[in-house]
């Protein structure tokens, strides 16, 4: 018995839309670096990239668990001596970028290598609830109806 490798001219890639209101940030990233690598394919095949293609809308009004949105901090150097910079979730959100949150989270969870960076082009993220992708017709992806603790409590 052989293993099977997938081909390149076997991958079909399929376009899902995620509306991210309320949704747990580190949950949600999860999710859409499994999709966008493809390991939710039964043709996975870690050598070529065989994921999905991502369309997240509402990506300011993710939802971070805890106090880690006031207390975690992200820190990135300068490359100049003192040149340590830091930031939280919660500035990032109020600024004019705040999709990046959610950019930040799943660049994290790929591999940090040429094909990570190419499936990284594949996630579409959107501030608001419009995007110009209809024409791909997404198929609608509920995380929330995945799995109960996906999405904000309400008690």
């Amino acid at each position: 018995m052989k293993t099977y490798s997938a081909k390149l001219s076997e991958i079909q890639r399929k376009w899902y839309l995620i509306d991210a209101q309320d949704l747990v940030l580190g949950r949600l990233a999860s999710i859409i670096a499994a999709k966008l690598r493809g390991k939710h394919k039964p043709t996975y095949s870690p050598n070529l990239d065989c994921g999905d293609h991502v369309i997240v809308i509402n990506a300011e009004k993710i939802f971070i668990t805890g106090k880690k949105r006031e207390n975690k901090k992200f820190f990135w150097h300068t490359g100049f001596p003192g040149g340590i910079k830091e930031t939280t979730p919660r500035k990032t959100l109020e600024s004019k970028n705040p999709e990046r949150v959610i950019e930040r989270a799943v660049e994290r969870m790929l591999p940090r290598n040429n094909m990570g960076r190419h499936q990284l082009t594949k996630m579409h993220l959107y501030v608001g609830s419009e995007h110009p992708h209809e024409a791909q017709k997404p198929e609608k992806l509920d995380v929330a109806a995945l799995n109960e603790k996906n999405k904000k409590r309400t008690a």
